[in-house]
Parts: structure tokens; sequence; C-alpha cells
């Protein structure tokens, strides 16, 4: 198993926002976490991550508890973090941006070459000031900065938020491309749409609650749990 999460509890001062949330992640696999909006996915994510505070349980990658870890420290392991709001680096050129997510010394797959051939807008726009990019090509960056640091496991934070239904389809096609390199996915997002298209298997939040978790192909069939915490 790739990734463990166990009875994880976390808080935001005396909010208590996950209770004892349990997430297993394989290797190759892609997995959602799935539910409306503030139910508690984007902080299940930087827990992992180790961004917010645990209060109680148990994270393990690759076997290796890291709880306890920084997040430099998760990242050098090989787990790369995507935030829903696209943090890039304005003032630098999509190239400059694509070369701070190297790690130092890495020889890994993800090279400038293999990057520009997965985003090719990227290799267009490669002298281009990264803030006067599109929502949709600042995604793209955004992710392709990740990959450059070579994770073995890729989170990914409401990939589609803001973006407009053709980019949408355009981000899907990509990361069901990485999908197929066997990156492991874990991806956190409102969309069932976009989400159930991608995935092997699902968990679904709710009030920072897993309520159900399963393969996608039995979800897809489960028209109750779908209207009841999906909404479809």
């Amino acid at each position: 198993m790739m990734l463990e999460v166990e009875n994880l509890n976390t808080s935001y001062g005396i909010s208590h926002i996950l209770f004892d949330v349990n997430l297993k992640v394989d290797k190759g696999e892609v997995v959602c976490i799935i539910g409306r909006n503030g139910v508690g996915k984007s902080t299940l994510l930087r827990s992992i991550m180790g961004l917010t505070e645990h209060r109680t349980g148990a994270i393990r990658f690759n076997g290796t508890p890291i709880i306890s870890k920084k997040p430099f420290e998760i990242s050098r392991i090989g787990i790369g973090f995507v935030p829903e709001d696209r943090i890039i680096f304005p003032n630098l050129t999509v190239k400059e941006n694509l070369e701070m997510g190297m790690k130092n010394g890495d020889r890994g797959f993800w090279t400038l070459e293999q990057v520009y051939r997965m985003f090719p807008v990227l290799k267009d726009r490669y002298a281009q000031w990264g803030g006067t990019l599109s929502g949709g090509e600042q995604q793209m960056l955004t992710i392709a900065r990740t990959l450059m640091g070579n994770p073995e496991l890729l989170l990914l934070d409401e990939p589609t938020e803001g973006l407009s239904p053709l980019i949408v389809k355009e981000l899907e096609a990509q990361i069901r491309a990485l999908k197929a390199k066997g990156l492991t996915i874990l991806l956190a997002e409102q969309n069932p749409y976009f989400t159930l298209n991608l995935s092997d298997r699902a968990y679904i939040l709710e009030k920072g609650q897993i309520k159900w978790e399963g393969k996608v192909e039995i979800l897809k069939k489960n028209k109750e749990i779908l209207k009841k915490y999906l909404g479809i």
C-alpha cells in the first residue's frame, strides 16, 4: 500500500474538521475524495502534506510514518501537491516556474521535454510570464511544475475549480494520460462528472467523515448515494 491514512482527526483551532478518517491508496491507482464544498476535502490533502496540523491518527507513505514530518520532507520522499489556488510565480517565465519544481540532482522521468510533451501549450508559452497565463494554463503549469519533482504520489486539490468546460475536458485528458503512465493520484474534487470518469475508487466525504467508499463502477450505479451526498 502506497498511502495509508488511519483514524485521522484534524482541527483548525477549536474547529474539528476531520473525524477518524481512514483512507488507502495503492500504487498505480487514481483515488478520489469527493463531496460538496466545505466538507473537508482540502483539509484532508493538506493534512497528508503536513500543511495542516493533525490532532490524532496516523499517515504512512510506503510504510513509513510521515505525520510528524514537515512539508518539504514529505515532498522529498515522493509526494507532490497541487493546491486548489494554483500557486505559481507570476514574475517568472513558464520555463523558470518549471525549473523551480526540480529537485537537486533529480534524474527522474519528468524532464522539461516530457512536461512539454504532456502540456504542449506550456512549450508554446515557455518564455511568457506566469502571471499572464489564463486560469487553465496556470493550472497546467502548477501540475507540470509538481511533476518536475518526479513524485510517486500526486495530490490534486480541486483541479477544475473556476475552469471552463472546454479546459476541464482538456485537463481530464491530461490526467488520464498521467494515469496511463502509472502515476498514482489522489484527487479531491466536488465535480462528480469529472472525478468519476477518472478514478478507480472513491471516498465520499461529508462533514469531515467518510460516508461511503468503494469502486467507482459500483458508485455510479448507486443512485441513492449519488443523490444523497453528491446531488446527482
